[in-house]
């Protein structure tokens, strides 16, 4: 990065963060359930991308496993499965689904219904109950085509077609039941639909300033139906009316522990470091009257934070690691409550349930 675009960096930050000072956040105190997803016997999650719970409390996770018989970039890299409320197998929906190709993020509406967002097939995928297929969004590209092969990623980039989706990321749902859809890595944008499945705008585009994306990952909706967008590689969060009418936007601006250490690769320090802290890789907001939202950082420095909805950070919740309670790729979250968080791990291949717990609670443990 030259030296211009580290002081653009930074003067953006100081633009974008809440007046707020977020240096000096508490830490969380939390447990991590442990072997909580109980797979059959001898078999294991791949990369483990999305996780999603419904109102019973069942847990449905996209991993990027069941890969064995051919390339990652194939139909195979993709396996929906459910669990029970106490973390018992159940099943597995949608087994040998052509729109599966490579697993990316699994969501639970307010009817139950299951959506796969695939991003090796560009499809969105809508389950009912039952795992029966109810609606499929986007076209994956025909297996006897001579283009078939990952898109790329090229600049400037193509104009995006109504419709249809390059390597989507995330769905969410308005109070009417209109669907959000963050497309993602190529497009850079967010698609809307109505409740019935009919196109109705799209908004966004390649770029860093507001209302542009450099990789909208991931979305959610608040009950006041304010669209929060985590546009990851710009290090923020941005937050749209339903007609995506920018509406502000924050950032997440709490250094790591000094003495972290990266699961995989060199540890970023300095401008690289700069680059991906706060880098909203996944979000989720909880239900009820008084919401608050959980942030998930990409692999490094990998925390989760407990945000408000007007972007003040509450809270930090673990860090960087292998070993239960630390992270590494968070690319999903789940927040059924204030204090019930899953967990998603896209380097460290499961799901954590974290418990989280106030500060009389943890010293009340500890005696």
């Amino acid at each position: 990065m030259t030296t211009s675009r580290s002081f653009l960096l930074a003067a953006f930050v100081l633009m974008a963060a809440p007046s707020s000072g977020q240096q000096n956040v508490p830490e969380i105190p939390f447990d991590s359930v442990p072997d909580f997803l109980k797979l059959p016997p001898g078999t294991n999650f791949g990369e483990v991308p999305g996780a999603a719970v419904n109102s019973k409390g069942h847990v449905f996770v996209f991993t990027r496993s069941n890969s064995a018989g051919g390339p990652a970039y194939a139909p195979t890299a993709a396996q929906l499965l459910e669990f029970g409320a106490k973390g018992e197998f159940i099943r597995e929906v949608g087994k040998g689904l052509y729109g599966w190709s490579f697993a990316h993020s699994v969501r639970i509406d307010a009817g139950d219904n299951v959506w796969a967002i695939d991003k090796g097939s560009d499809m969105v995928i809508k389950f009912n109950q039952a795992g029966q297929v109810m609606m499929v969004f986007g076209r994956r590209k025909e297996s006897a085509d001579h283009e078939t092969r990952p898109w790329e990623n090229v600049d400037p980039p193509r104009p995006p077609v109504d419709g249809l989706f390059r390597q989507p990321t995330d769905v969410a749902w308005d109070a009417e039941g209109n669907i959000y859809i963050t497309d993602g890595y190529i497009n850079s944008r967010v698609a809307k639909y109505d409740r019935n499945g009919d196109w109705v705008k799209s908004w966004g585009e390649k770029g860093t300033g507001p209302g542009q994306f450099r990789l909208p990952h991931a979305i959610a909706i608040d009950r006041s139906n304010n669209v929060y967008v985590g546009d990851r590689s710009n290090r923020r969060i941005q937050v749209f009316d339903t007609d995506g009418k920018f509406l502000r936007m924050f950032t997440i601006d709490v250094p790591p522990d000094p003495r972290t250490r990266a699961v995989n690769g060199t540890t970023p320090t300095g401008e690289r470091l700069a680059a991906v802290i706060g880098a909203p890789n996944s979000i989720c907001i909880t239900p009820g009257r008084n919401q608050v939202m959980f942030v998930g950082e990409s692999t490094f420095p990998g925390r989760l934070f407990k945000v408000s909805l007007d972007g003040k950070v509450l809270g930090v919740i673990g860090r960087s690691g292998r070993q239960l309670k630390q992270f590494s790729g968070v690319h999903a979250l789940a927040c059924p409550s204030e204090n019930e968080v899953y967990a998603a791990e896209t380097s460290n291949w499961r799901v954590q349930k974290l418990i989280l717990r106030s500060r009389a609670q943890a010293s009340s443990a500890s005696r």
